[in-house]
């Protein structure tokens, strides 16, 4: 399942990311409402979790603008109390209202139910990248890549943002296995490591793409 997160408050998206993750759902958050709208056009999603305190847009008018386009599961997820904000909501077609703070096991159960009610959900497909953490093997196309620990994390980091861009900074720094004064660009050193190990497997696609003045993005999408 992939779901896309339109929120403003970063620490809030980042704990219901990780905790969506766990359950096997690829989440990609964004801060801003314009850039939800676009990341949708972009991307192919199965639902959308929408705050509706935004900058720039009030989310009821982002839930206008993805039903101008799309029919997808949108669940409200907002710490506004007001009974009006609710009615409105569903009026506009989203399709449940999660009044803030809840349990992020009851986002769980409520994305399953809406997605086995609209028939979003799909048969299960085997990931291309498959990440095994405890055994500290990382699978591409079930095939094991044999990677040094720096490239193991690395290359971790990328599939827990998979389809998101990821900073040199961030692989350098939460890396285990780099040393914190190494070079930013001991970074780009072993991204080409990496990426000669994938095209031995795959050398049509690149799934391992330069993001300008940020870092690096993984895709699964070829």
């Amino acid at each position: 399942m992939r779901i896309l997160i339109i929120e403003d408050d970063p620490e809030l998206a980042m704990v219901l990311s990780s905790y969506l993750q766990k359950y096997g759902m690829e989440v990609t958050t964004v801060e801003e409402p314009y850039l939800g709208l676009s990341t949708l056009t972009q991307q192919e999603f199965d639902l959308v979790i929408l705050d509706l305190t935004l900058p720039g847009m009030d989310g009821l008018e982002v839930i206008e603008k993805i039903r101008e386009k799309s029919q997808i599961p949108i669940i409200i997820s907002s710490a506004r109390d007001d009974i009006t904000d609710k009615v409105i909501g569903m009026e506009k077609g989203a399709d449940d209202y999660m009044p803030k703070p809840y349990d992020p096991r009851e986002l769980v159960t409520r994305i399953k139910t809406i997605l086995r009610r609209t028939g979003a959900t799909k048969k299960s497909e085997v990931p291309i990248f498959n990440l095994n953490r405890d055994g500290r093997v990382i699978y591409f196309k079930d095939i094991p890549l044999d990677l040094t620990a720096a490239e193991f994390d690395v290359l971790s980091m990328l599939i827990q943002h998979i389809n998101s861009s990821v900073s040199r900074e961030q692989l350098l720094y939460e890396s285990e296995h780099i040393d914190d004064e190494s070079s930013i660009k001991n970074i780009d050193v072993i991204i080409s490591r990496i990426r000669k190990k994938i095209d031995k497997i795959d050398p049509e696609h690149s799934y391992i793409k330069p993001v300008r003045g940020i870092g690096y993005l993984l895709t699964d999408k070829v």
